[in-house]
């Protein structure tokens, strides 16, 4: 068996939809992309569809399936987000994503993401982390800029409850309530639990000195927090034991750290990966192209794109596929020619939706004895003509193992 390496670079959110603003392209085609369309011309194209046709997926299922597992192995976001940063998460835990957000005197969000707030989140986390409610511990750690991670760890309780995160555009709505969404006593206890956390979190966070300082700023006050994606942790063989590998992950992004590692990939990451368009791209090239040396598979994360179609901001998005290019141009330039470089992204996040949607997003994978098609270039309307066809998540990531050398020969 011929054993070979791949580098797979990952655009978070990078699909989208012709866009008025920008001559009815999508922000791919409209992006100047050298890097990316060489690729496209001398390797092999699709499209593909993380699930199926038409099924929108978040970044941390998109992840998952990218990483190699199915969709039936989904433990849920907060479970992924707590192994994202670190946290100590037991079997059992109940864990949840959270937003640090702002709320008015009556409960109504004014922002999801308190600002996009930065600074200080570990001394608001600190102020309300280890309380205890109704005999549960409440662990709670700042996560990527607004994001964070609350663990529920006691007896008797239960993933099935619902979120109190109104969602995008729901900025102007009030919080909702938590609630149990069957009828067990351990989601009915865990609704109550949460609820009673949040309104004790909010009377501690809205007298905080870093929110009084924020105000005194003219910034938004993070004195809420909102939960959602409820997760029962569970143990998931490594997908680097299965096809007996080493595997590395370059990201800035807590969601795609936590899958990595649930995958037995060793993270790297570092404070200037910020997961917006500031984020230090020549770093994460530099590192990836390191990463060989020592591992079999590299995964490396660019979160921009996904920010910009959620903002609704085509022309940024455009900018930061184009860091992405000039990403992928460094990666290229680093890596023997005996390596695979393959390019994909975890779900469409198309600007005129704001959210998630279940348009294909465009592949490619360039490297060693290639079957090249005759696409010259990479965006979601060429890509659509090549030698790849239409295929799912597992399907081209079973296609890039295959690669590697690391799908084993059915039947004799």
């Amino acid at each position: 068996m011929l054993y070979r390496k791949v580098v797979l670079a990952i655009a978070d959110g990078l699909g989208d939809r012709p866009n008025p603003i920008l001559g009815h392209k999508t922000p791919l085609e409209y992006a100047s992309t050298p890097n990316l369309d060489r690729l496209a011309a001398k390797g092999i194209t699709g499209m593909m569809d993380l699930i199926a046709s038409g099924i929108p997926v978040g970044t941390d299922m998109g992840h998952l399936i990218l990483f190699g597992y199915e969709p039936q192995n989904y433990p849920g976001r907060g479970p992924i987000e707590a192994l994202g940063i670190g946290m100590d998460v037991r079997p059992g835990d109940i864990v949840f994503r959270c937003n640090f957000a702002t709320v008015d005197e009556h409960g109504v969000v004014v922002d999801r993401r308190a600002g996009r707030i930065r600074e200080g989140t570990d001394k608001i986390a600190d102020a309300i982390n280890g309380i205890i409610v109704h005999g549960v511990t409440v662990y709670f750690q700042p996560a990527t800029e607004h994001r964070a991670v609350l663990i529920l760890r006691g007896d008797g309780l239960s993933d099935q409850v619902s979120d109190s995160d109104p969602k995008a555009p729901n900025d102007g709505s009030p919080f909702l309530r938590i609630e149990p969404l069957d009828l067990t006593k351990e989601a009915q206890k865990t609704a109550l639990v949460l609820n009673s956390f949040l309104l004790k979190a909010h009377s501690i966070l809205k007298d905080h000195s870093v929110n009084a300082e924020r105000i005194s700023q003219g910034k938004l006050p993070a004195n809420f927090i909102l939960t959602r994606g409820a997760g029962k942790m569970t143990e998931l063989e490594p997908i680097t034991d299965k096809l007996n590998i080493k595997g590395c992950c370059i990201a800035g992004e807590s969601t795609v750290l936590g899958v990595a590692r649930m995958a037995g990939f060793q993270t790297v990451t570092h404070s200037s990966m910020t997961g917006n368009m500031d984020t230090n791209i020549q770093l994460k090239a530099k590192l990836a192209t390191e990463s060989l040396a020592e591992n079999d598979m590299i995964l490396v994360h660019l979160k921009a794109p996904d920010l910009q179609g959620h903002d609704n901001e085509p022309f940024q998005k455009a900018k930061a596929i184009e860091m992405f290019d000039e990403m992928i141009g460094l990666i290229e330039k680093g890596i023997p020619e005996d390596v695979y470089l393959a390019i994909a992204a975890d779900h469409s996040t198309p600007c005129e939706i704001g959210e998630h949607t279940g348009d294909p997003v465009p592949v490619l994978i360039s490297g060693p004895s290639i079957r090249k098609d005759r696409v010259t270039e990479f965006n979601e309307m060429d890509c659509a003509y090549g030698g790849l066809g239409h295929l799912t998540g597992n399907d081209f990531v079973r296609t890039l193992h295959g690669f590697m050398g690391r799908v084993k020969k059915q039947g004799n």
